[in-house]
């Protein structure tokens, strides 16, 4: 049997039902589940201490997911978290962000595991997210990737006992012990 090699693009994204949430991945339609509730509470206390530490200082701004991330018409995601730089406030439409981010955020689900480590490290790097971190609640950590031509590199992995520290972000002061506890 032959087959037709057509993608998704934003265009027929913004066709998509709004009742469920969704993802462009390289041309490939993904549906995004909804993230559990040890997701949802780390994901709130980053976001909360980022606006603290980051808008409130006039950085730039921090958004949430359900954001939509147009990096090019086949690649649309949403980021837990994203953070754009004053400078860059420009990409930053009504409807949707529409270049890469400065940091990107990405809290690991059983469901989003393989697709946040492996495929959308590849799509962040390409199109050049500076910082992408990657939290795992299970574990406690958070890797710091730095971007570079050549991909990410780790800047660290920090644990709950640890003050996570950011390349981007020199003067953040983020215990992990306050995101992690209690999950």
């Amino acid at each position: 049997m032959r087959r037709a090699n057509v993608g998704f693009t934003y265009n027929d994204y913004l066709l998509l039902p709004e009742d469920k949430r969704y993802e462009i991945l390289d041309g490939e339609l993904c549906e995004v589940p909804a993230p559990n509730i040890r997701h949802q509470r780390v994901s709130k206390r980053i976001a909360n201490a980022l606006i603290r530490q980051v808008e409130e200082s006039g950085l730039g701004e921090i958004l949430q997911a359900p954001c939509d991330v147009v990096l090019s018409e086949e690649n649309v995601v949403q980021p837990d978290i994203l953070f754009v730089c004053k400078e860059r406030f420009g990409i930053i439409g009504e409807a949707n962000i529409r270049e890469a981010p400065d940091l990107v955020v990405e809290i690991l689900s059983p469901s989003s595991r393989l697709k946040d480590l492996e495929i959308k490290r590849k799509i962040y790097a390409r199109f050049g997210v500076q910082e992408y971190w990657i939290v795992d609640p299970e574990a406690a950590t958070v890797e710091v990737l730095v971007w570079s031509e050549t991909g990410y590199a780790s800047a660290g992995v920090y644990g709950i006992t640890d003050r996570l520290l950011s390349p981007l972000l020199p003067e953040l002061n983020l215990p992990l012990s306050q995101i992690f506890k209690n999950q």
